[in-house]
């Protein structure tokens, strides 16, 4: 079998790694609109070829690893696909891009989201590893063909993922609590500290605190900004869950009511039970 990656960052980069990994495919070929992360990709070996969206469509497998409005792009651009081809996209929101795919090719669509990443990007940032032992999410089956959802699951059990699955829409709204907030509240603390007069004197202070919590706000802005964009609806519910919290925790402390701060926080500890 051949398989084809459209988008060869981190995401699309890691799968074509993985892929080489268990021996499923002959051939790996890439595509890439960025013309310098198509010699990147060739040169880390994250392909074996980089060819033309034409050659990308005779794969037997496609997965759609651009940032978010470009899958919906490339779906329109997906015309006469065999009924065997089994199309996988690894976008971090689904039920916009699940409501763009054109009906001549949705039993062959698979949404997929892998629950792994790192704030780094582009094709120098791919992992062989990225997606061993993490959760990919495979959303709306019931309008996939079973020969595609028996595909897609042989592929993501041999790199090494565990199976979930929901539909788009709660897809989208749980992931916005877990992955999308916390890139905002990230940005936004980073954008705190460097709008204060002399932010580099604070940042010649920082410890491990404000590293973990900055650290995503190195990911991709164009990558972000389509996530934001398609699941915006449920990130302004998140934000609106968050800015409560942070008006209590405000409230505690302008009332010095310490005995109340102290089990606010106690609460929060028992998060890890769940984890």
């Amino acid at each position: 079998m051949q398989a084809g990656i459209i988008g060869l960052g981190l995401i699309g980069g890691s799968m074509g790694l993985a892929l080489q990994e268990t021996k499923m495919f002959k051939t790996i070929l890439g595509h890439d609109i960025n013309p310098l992360h198509t010699q990147q990709a060739l040169s880390l070996g994250l392909v074996d070829e980089c060819v033309g969206l034409d050659g990308i469509q005779m794969c037997d497998v496609i997965f759609l690893a651009t940032p978010l409005e470009g899958i919906i792009q490339t779906l329109q651009q997906l015309k006469n696909i065999p009924p065997h081809t089994t199309i996988i996209d690894l976008g971090g929101a689904k039920e916009k891009i699940v409501a763009a795919i054109p009906a001549s090719i949705r039993k062959n669509f698979i949404a997929a989201h892998p629950m792994s990443g790192t704030e780094c990007y582009g094709p120098k940032a791919a992992l062989k590893d990225l997606f061993k032992n993490k959760i990919i999410i495979l959303a709306d089956l019931e309008d996939s063909g079973e020969f595609q959802i028996a595909c897609a699951k042989e592929i993501f059990i041999a790199i090494g993922m565990r199976i979930i699955k929901m539909n788009s829409k709660e897809h989208d709204r749980h992931i916005a609590l877990i992955s999308h907030l916390p890139h905002i509240i990230s940005y936004a603390l980073a954008n705190t500290v460097l709008s204060q007069e002399n932010p580099q004197t604070i940042l010649a202070l920082i410890g491990g605190g404000f590293k973990d919590m900055s650290r995503i706000s190195k990911s991709s802005p164009i990558m972000w900004n389509d996530v934001f964009k398609q699941n915006k609806e449920n990130v302004l519910k998140a934000i609106d869950l968050f800015a409560q919290e942070m008006l209590l925790a405000e409230k505690l402390l302008s009332e010095e009511d310490w005995e109340g701060l102290k089990e606010w926080m106690a609460k929060a500890n028992t998060l890890q039970k769940f984890m």
